[in-house]
């Protein structure tokens, strides 16, 4: 039977899924907020605002490889 390590805990897993969730709505939230204020700054044009999301999308998966990046480290220890 294969002995557990000391990090192995599945509590640490559910937190890391749970912050990935998180982490990406509030990346794309920040995102809308960014681009729907840069429309109303510039006449209205809602393609400010999908730019805005698109680039909270694109930081919140940046995001997300770094924490599952430093999460693998963490269970490679050991």
């Amino acid at each position: 039977m294969r002995k557990q390590k000391t990090n192995d805990n599945p509590w640490r897993a559910v937190a890391m899924l749970g912050g990935v969730g998180v982490d990406l709505g509030v990346c794309m939230i920040g995102g809308y907020w960014l681009g729907s204020w840069f429309s109303r700054s510039q006449g209205g044009e809602p393609i400010w605002i999908v730019a805005g999301m698109m680039l909270g999308f694109l930081a919140g998966v940046a995001s997300i490889i770094l924490i599952i990046k430093s999460y693998m480290k963490g269970n490679n220890n050991g």
